[in-house]
């Protein structure tokens, strides 16, 4: 079935003491546009992770939210800077001897002083890897299962109001199979009025005839706009990315409608078309949120 492109997933992964958690949020863009937001130390999977959305994400706007902490001790080194120590004692002592006090210089004391302990962190950038895609893929899940979730309630609008539609094509079709019927009634009765007791033409009155039903046929837009209404309901059923298909017919489905209304030379059919357009704008609408 159709998805939504309105969603949002999240996922929480816990491995050797690094903490995972990945946020992502979808609404409806033209076209496929992915922003990540991550810590500095996880910068290099940018593009990896990119492609592993874009494996199940075809359209939509993509914010990507990811939080990181390694409490992990793997690869963690601690090292002195010996020398900053040296020079940090030196001037100690310099200071003891010059302001005359005594000089009880403790190893702790000058480790907390800046720079004089560091600590390393040698992370493990393939296993890391493999932990943030997992984690990427259980969000993106999410995401899509709430996509679907939205895009089943649309189906079920959208199918509505297609039905709505196909009545009112069916209701007007008939409608306009009278019209040429009534129209040669009404020319008879106007010719008659004008030349009053003088023969009528017959082959001018078929003429007239035809140029009128050939002005007012809508047999061909309505044609149309049943094949129409059955590639959108047969494209609702596709598990592909179907939104800019689905927009594409609603404008032909728009198109043909408006020259039915131009043709219409009938309350009933004016009124009809009315009714439509209102449910193709509505459908026009939706369609939008539609990957």
């Amino acid at each position: 079935m159709i998805k939504s492109m309105t969603g949002y997933g999240r996922a929480n992964v816990s491995k050797k003491e690094r903490d995972y958690q990945i946020e992502i949020r979808s609404v409806n863009h033209r076209y496929l546009d992915l922003s990540i937001k991550m810590p500095r130390q996880l910068s290099y999977l940018e593009e990896i992770i990119k492609k592993e959305i874009a494996k199940k994400v075809k359209r939509g706007k993509i914010d990507v939210f990811i939080t990181f902490e390694n409490n992990s001790l793997e690869g963690r080194k601690i090292k002195i800077n010996t020398e900053l120590a040296k020079v940090y004692i030196d001037e100690l002592k310099k200071l003891a001897k010059k302001e005359k006090i005594l000089s009880d210089i403790q190893v702790t004391e000058i480790s907390k002083y800046p720079d004089v302990l560091n600590i390393q962190n040698s992370q493990d950038d393939e296993e890391i890897e493999k932990e943030v895609i997992e984690a990427i893929k259980m969000a993106t899940e999410g995401l899509i299962q709430m996509r679907q979730i939205e895009g089943n309630k649309m189906a079920e609008d959208l199918l509505e109001r297609l039905n709505k539609i196909q009545a009112k094509v069916n209701e007007i079709s008939k409608l306009s199979t009278g019209l040429i019927e009534e129209y040669v009634v009404k020319l008879e009765e106007r010719i008659k009025e004008i030349l009053k007791n003088q023969q009528i033409d017959s082959s001018r009155l078929a003429q007239e005839v035809v140029i009128y039903a050939d002005k007012c046929s809508i047999e061909e837009e309505v044609t149309r706009l049943n094949s129409h209404i059955s590639q959108f309901k047969t494209l609702l059923n596709s598990n592909e990315a179907i939104g800019k298909k689905l927009d594409f017919i609603v404008q032909e489905m728009n198109r043909e409608t408006n020259t039915i209304g131009s043709k219409a030379n009938n309350l009933e059919i004016t009124n009809g078309v009315i009714d439509m357009k209102t449910e193709i704008e509505n459908i026009r609408e939706q369609v939008q949120n539609i990957e």
